[in-house]
């Protein structure tokens, strides 16, 4: 970790931060965005990320990414591009780990199924709830709700919000009004995101048998590096083959991002957050490599994600989350107390229901359900 008076000028300090909601009195032994990390590291919704689906269902298999290990190795990426370009790494590890405390259980058909559900009452979005989350839903604290983070953490979290939502958030949405940029920070960590994703998700999905090689090496990217490691290691195969590319995979947009945004920063020379805030997205990729990236995802959308076993697994989810909503709608008596209203609006109902279902794991929904539906449970 760089301290304060290494960083960049243009970084996120935490000693002249946005500050919290609710005032604190500083740490001796630790900053406000170590302070961040820990709170979110301790909550009950990061725990339950172990059992949230990133592709493929948790039960599917012990060694397929979750929410929590795909927060992990954002992480770790994250970490890794900040201290190259002399940004907060603690900054970018809370967002990190925090970017989906808000995600429902089976994955984005459980965010889509869940805001087709909830669209006459302001709809649902797993980035708004993820700021939801650590903002009023965590009860750790005697004198607040949430886990009142940072300003900068919490502008990270907020990835993506329409005008609607921005106005009803105030200052932490007001970029999106403005249409300014967030922190370095905030911007690295979407694209430490997507590399992490990118190239876990070839893993697990050439574990599961789901693609082949001969179908990525349709892919030019891919192809080079897979090339490469077969110059590098000829006869090579297996999984250590397949390490050894997304080993590159990760490396080359890793340094692309670093090279390109490093020239960027360079040209634009802001002296501070603010005046990064003013400027164009300057955490980018090389125009060839977002192209590389691009064709990379368009093949795990087509090949992968809307591959015929994961849609059943989706039209299962689906019915899962549409049922458990319909019901607790229909008869709010078979939610918990604390998920029960008491003032008879329809659409704050609506919204605890909504709280209740997005911090469900996979198993407790499928059990929810079964507990509901299946006369078995009598």
């Amino acid at each position: 970790m760089l301290p304060d008076d290494l960083l960049a000028p243009y970084a996120a300090h935490a000693s002249g931060g946005g500050g919290r909601r609710f005032a604190e009195t500083p740490h001796a032994s630790r900053s406000e965005f170590q302070r961040d990390r820990d709170r979110i590291i301790h909550s009950s919704a990061f725990r339950r990320l172990e059992y949230k689906t990133q592709v493929f269902l948790n039960h599917e298999g012990d060694l397929f990414r979750t929410r929590l290990t795909h927060s992990l190795e954002v992480a770790q990426i994250g970490r890794s591009l900040a201290r190259n370009l002399r940004l907060n790494e603690d900054l970018v590890e809370a967002i990190s780990l925090a970017h989906d405390l808000g995600h429902t259980p089976f994955g984005h058909v459980g965010q889509d199924v869940l805001n087709e559900c909830m669209q006459e009452h302001g709809g649902f979005e797993h980035n708004l709830q993820s700021l939801r989350v650590v903002d009023e839903l965590e009860e750790h604290y005697g004198a607040y709700d949430g886990l009142n983070l940072m300003f900068e953490t919490r502008e990270g979290i907020l990835k993506h919000c329409s005008l609607n939502n921005a106005r009803l958030l105030g200052p932490v949405a007001q970029r999106f009004i403005d249409r300014t940029q967030p922190s370095l920070e905030a911007q690295l960590t979407n694209l430490a995101d997507e590399i992490a994703y990118n190239s876990h998700d070839i893993d697990d999905g050439l574990r599961s048998g789901l693609i082949t090689i001969a179908q990525l090496e349709q892919v030019e990217f891919f192809a080079r590096l897979w090339r490469d490691v077969q110059q590098h290691f000829p006869g090579l195969s297996g999984r250590r083959a397949i390490y050894e590319t997304l080993r590159r995979l990760i490396t080359a947009l890793a340094d692309d991002l670093i090279v390109t945004s490093s020239r960027l920063l360079a040209d634009a020379a802001p002296k501070s957050i603010d005046e990064v805030r003013a400027a164009p997205p300057l955490i980018r990729f090389s125009d060839p490599m977002r192209k590389d990236a691009t064709e990379l995802k368009r093949f795990l959308r087509e090949n992968l994600y809307r591959h015929y076993k994961v849609n059943r697994m989706r039209v299962k989810a689906s019915r899962i989350v549409r049922e458990l909503y319909g019901a607790f709608m229909a008869d709010p008596v078979l939610l918990p107390p604390d998920y029960q209203d008491k003032s008879g609006d329809v659409s704050k109902q609506a919204r605890k229901i909504a709280d209740y279902i997005a911090g469900m794991t996979d198993r407790y929904a499928i059990r929810e359900h079964r507990r509901l539906f299946s006369l078995e449970e009598l």
